[in-house]
């Protein structure tokens, strides 16, 4: 279930925003890798926190 609703996600915002993409990639290859990490790792953590909330 985790999963589809990812991909639809995904899908969603490939289809309907591409250059939006576009610009946020490029954001995103300016960062600095260490900021990359602590982003992934704050996005990492709000994501259990979410399901441990709805599960809970």
């Amino acid at each position: 279930m985790g999963l589809g609703l990812v991909l639809v996600i995904e899908g969603l915002v490939l289809a309907l925003l591409p250059r939006r993409l576009d610009d946020l990639l490029e954001t995103l290859n300016q960062m600095p890798v260490e900021t990359r990490r602590v982003l992934g790792l704050a996005t990492l953590a709000i994501g259990v926190l979410v399901v441990w909330l709805v599960k809970g």
